[in-house]
């Protein structure tokens, strides 16, 4: 007999820590998270250490970016469980909140054991340990700028890279030319030409005219010519070229075989680029190439492997002096260069500099940075992250000049994938796009403004992005991405909180309106809920019951003092003899969960049921009733008898 008791204790607190964790769980699909600790942890001290529960407290605690909790329950689920019954993404999860906490050995020690798991992980490519929470935020898009990228339909099967538009015509590198039989040992392709195309720009469209060699004196050669630059006058360009002999019938190598490059200017005359000179800062054993001029055209910039540099190859400027004569090279330093590759200059005409490196936190291979080096010598370079770059080479950067405010077009090359060769330019149409979610707490009862409710802002993800108070007249504001959803909670003392779906489009400065209706929990001399369900001839408390009763828990907290009675009702279907003892079972039922919950037993004065003696409409026996006029009277009152 003892043991059969024993074994109906273990199984009534089973299904009570099972029906707990329900309640949880529903909690926290709804974000209700500070309710769902509470629950996880009542669960959790009643003995279920489950890998849900322990996994779900680190998501309540990571979700509204209580760091040094979610470690602390994403470690005890890791040193429980291991690495191998575990689902990644909480290792990744409790990466990110060591690191918060600035344990960063420890999660450097986790992020390995993640990269041994993961290992096609975008978050683990390139992995640096002192970048993880940067490079993640380079791998997604920014959501306040609208960037669409369009594959030029001019891209060939070969390789085509470096725009440069001029007066209405876009000037590239390509090695479509396959007339000439010689082609280049890197690559198997022939050599690069110069090639010029017509832009014609209309209000919202821009095309493109056929592609042709530029036009030019002797300037595309049976070897490299690629990257040019423009004075403002449009008189004069500067490209880069293999090393040639004189005669330009062949390459020039230095002592080791290699042939490098070295950059030229040209005049234009007429329609024609002619009288090409080579610029005298340019030698046979090492390489000079890809020019950018600066705004005023005073400096011109370029990229070069000589001695003296940081790394492979390194960016530097000289001053244009006039005719053909420049300043000493002068190196960018270290805010610019380092020990890897510096490429592809460009400077917009408000100065900022942009530029390609592997050496800089990137995502693999090329990536395009921007900086601000020509105004503050102190300043770091800033990864454009994506969608300009990606885990390819991506580099050549152009940007129109604009005087369209918050919109930005231009062009880039990359060989990413699904391309139409083996480098390909891209256009990019940019355009800010921030927007605002506001609206008013109001009582739902009166529609009165309701002032003071905390509102948040939740991501896509669940995790709580932003959090403020109603004002006093009872508005809020957040400043959202755009397309991106989001789910906005209002939730005040005493009120049922209420919340809305909201997914931005990608029109710029657009305000979405949500006001948010609370409804008042305390209603006279009754604290109101949604109606308490119960299964066909049970008097057990579902999941469903619970969140509403968790209702008046809650007010019965916040008001300490505070004592209510329980009735419960029936409606008129079954013998009223049986129904008054169903409704007594359920008021009990009703007041043992609250009671269950931390709730003094004496403040609850009684707990009764009525059965179908208080019915609210006609529906007595032997009247035919619709379903939702029998459900009118099957309700639970809470009657508040002191405050």
């Amino acid at each position: 007999m003892k043991s059969k008791l024993l074994i109906l204790i273990f199984v009534f607190s089973s299904t009570i820590m099972m029906a707990q964790e329900k309640l949880a769980d529903k909690f926290f699909s709804n974000f209700g998270y500070v309710k769902a600790t509470e629950l996880y942890e009542e669960v959790l001290k009643k003995g279920d250490t489950s890998l849900h529960v322990l996994t779900r407290l680190g998501d309540c605690y990571y979700n509204n970016s209580k760091s040094e909790k979610a470690a602390y329950w994403y470690g005890i689920a890791l040193e429980k469980y291991g690495k191998d019954d575990i689902n990644p993404e909480y290792i990744y999860k409790h990466i990110q909140s060591l690191r918060s906490l600035g344990q960063y050995e420890e999660a450097d020690s986790w992020m390995q054991t993640f990269m041994t798991i993961q290992n096609n992980d975008s978050r683990v490519k390139d992995y640096n340990p002192e970048n993880i929470a940067k490079y993640n935020e380079l791998a997604s898009s920014e959501k306040n700028e609208i960037v669409t990228i369009q594959n030029l339909p001019f891209n060939s099967k070969y390789s085509d890279f470096g725009s440069y538009v001029h007066d209405d015509k876009l000037f590239f590198a390509s090695s479509r030319n396959t007339d000439d039989k010689k082609l280049y040992n890197w690559n198997q392709e022939p050599f690069l030409d110069i090639y010029q195309v017509d832009v014609n720009k209309k209000v919202d469209t821009v095309t493109y005219g056929t592609p042709d060699f530029i036009n030019a004196e002797k300037l595309n050669t049976d070897f490299h010519e690629a990257t040019i630059a423009i004075t403002n006058d449009g008189n004069t360009m500067y490209f880069t070229r293999d090393n040639m002999s004189k005669g330009n019938k062949k390459v020039k190598y230095d002592k080791k075989g290699t042939t490098h490059l070295k950059l030229y200017k040209a005049t234009l005359v007429g329609e024609q680029w002619t009288n090409i000179i080579e610029l005298p800062f340019n030698d046979d054993v090492f390489s000079t190439g890809h020019p950018a001029l600066s705004p005023d055209n005073k400096q011109l910039y370029f990229v070069s492997d000589r001695e003296g540099g940081l790394g492979e190859t390194d960016i530097y400027v000289v001053d244009i002096k006039g005719g053909n004569e420049y300043s000493e090279p002068k190196n960018l330093g270290n805010k610019i260069n380092t020990e890897g590759r510096e490429m592809f200059p460009f400077i917009e005409k408000d100065s900022t500099f942009y530029f390609s490196s592997d050496g800089h936190l990137n995502l693999g291979f090329l990536d395009i940075f921007k900086s601000n080096i020509l105004k503050d010598e102190t300043t770091e370079p800033e990864n454009l992250g994506a969608p300009y770059n990606s885990g390819y080479d991506d580099f050549a950067y152009f940007k129109n000049a604009s005087e369209v405010e918050n919109e930005h077009t231009g062009y880039f090359s990359s060989n990413r994938p699904n391309g139409q060769g083996s480098d390909d330019i891209y256009a990019f149409d940019a355009s800010i796009c921030i927007q605002t979610i506001k609206g008013v707490t109001r009582d739902r009862n009166t529609n009165e403004v309701l002032p003071g409710a905390t509102v948040k802002l939740i991501n896509d993800v669940g995790k709580v992005i932003a959090e403020v108070r109603s004002g006093a007249d009872g508005t809020y504001e957040f400043t959202a991405d755009c397309n991106t959803s989001y789910t906005v909670i209002a939730s005040k003392e005493d009120y049922k909180e209420d919340q809305k779906k909201i997914t931005t489009d990608n029109e710029h400065e657009k305000v979405t309106e949500a006001d948010l209706y609370l409804e008042p929990l305390i209603n006279d001399s009754q604290i109101v809920i949604n109606p308490i369900f119960f299964d066909f001839d049970k008097w057990n408390i579902r999941t469903d019951a619970q969140y509403e009763l968790e209702n008046i828990v809650d007010v019965m907290r916040a008001h300490p003092t505070m004592v209510i009675k329980i009735e419960s009702h029936t409606d008129s279907r079954g013998r009223d003899k049986y129904n008054m003892k169903l409704s007594d079972r359920r008021a009990k039922s009703t007041r043992d969960y609250i009671i269950s919950r931390g709730i003094a037993p004496e403040r609850i004065e009684s707990a009764i049921g009525f059965g179908e003696s208080q019915l609210l409409n006609e529906c007595a026996n032997g009247v035919k009733c619709s379903e939702e006029k029998h459900q009118l009277n099957r309700r639970s009152y809470f009657y508040i008898l002191k405050e």
